[in-house]
């Protein structure tokens, strides 16, 4: 049996410092605006004070690589949400980095083949990768795969559409970030 390829190592903690912190990656947005649907979905999430709480305590630095560009809708849906849960936990540091950036990160994430941003690499305080989320919430991703399963993406879509409308103070993307963060914050298994 052949052996499987061996991808080369990333440097996590030299990527993450080639990315941009949240105001100058909204600064460099490619259109007004999106960067001002973006920053008015930030302004408008509050996050349960349970989890600002946890977000607030964590024990040890959480480093976190979004790809993410601002022309994206879900990019526009979701990084205002681990933006806040940033400003909520001093310890979570998130950078912004582009797909061109780093094609050879991009290219370990992409979503069933496709290239689909956003796309958050959590770290742990050593810059050991602990886990990804994106480009969008589990349920939701799997509404896409069944869509494209039996030849009808638009209607999963749709499905996807209506699911984010219901869940406007974005508790399901808040809860599986919130489980990336505590892993890569882990002090013990």
């Amino acid at each position: 049996m052949p052996r499987p390829a061996i991808l080369p190592l990333i440097d996590w903690k030299a990527v993450f410092g080639s990315g941009l912190d949240y105001e100058a990656w909204l600064a460099a947005a490619e259109s007004a605006e999106q960067r001002d649907k973006l920053e008015a979905q930030r302004q408008a999430l509050r996050l349960d004070p349970a989890v600002a709480g946890f977000l607030a305590a964590l024990p040890r630095p959480v480093h976190v690589v979004a790809i993410a560009e601002d022309w994206c809708g879900d990019v526009v849906r979701h990084a205002p949400v681990l933006q806040r849960m940033a400003e909520a936990g001093p310890a979570l540091k998130v950078r912004y980095i582009r797909r061109e950036q780093h094609p050879e990160v991009f290219a370990r994430f992409l979503t069933n083949g496709g290239e689909a941003i956003p796309k958050f690499i959590f770290l742990s305080e050593a810059f050991v990768e602990c886990g990804n989320w994106g480009p969008m919430p589990e349920a939701c991703k799997e509404l896409i795969a069944r869509g494209k399963a039996c030849g009808d993406v638009a209607s999963a879509r749709k499905k996807v559409s209506a699911r984010y409308e219901l869940d406007s103070a974005r508790r399901e993307v808040v809860a599986e970030l919130l489980r990336l963060v505590d892993i890569a914050a882990s002090q013990e298994p």
